[in-house]
């Protein structure tokens, strides 16, 4: 199944710099990891907020929330999730 997913992050402006930068780092190799894998195959930064839109394929709800709720930014995160479907227009639908 695929997910449109929005990921707004609102880090603390207090967060101390050696927290902040490892939890940067370590949200980075999580989300490097999962577009490894397959399950993460679109990353688009919105511009000029600390935002971004994502793709995401897994298997169900479930899942997703699963794998969202590892990423180390999840505490901080505002996220809105919209399931995907084929359009009867497409030219060459890819999803089943």
């Amino acid at each position: 199944m695929l997910f449109h997913v929005r990921m707004d992050v609102h880090l603390p402006p207090d967060l101390p710099t050696e927290t902040r930068t490892d939890l940067l780092a370590r949200e980075k190799a999580r989300a490097l990891e999962l577009q490894q894998q397959g399950v993460w195959p679109e990353l688009w930064r919105i511009v000029g907020e600390y935002a971004n839109f994502s793709i995401f394929d897994v298997a169900s709800n479930d899942d997703l929330h699963t794998l969202l709720s590892s990423l180390p930014l999840f505490p901080y995160m505002t996220i809105h999730v919209t399931p995907l479907a084929n359009h009867p227009s497409k030219l060459r639908p890819d999803v089943t």
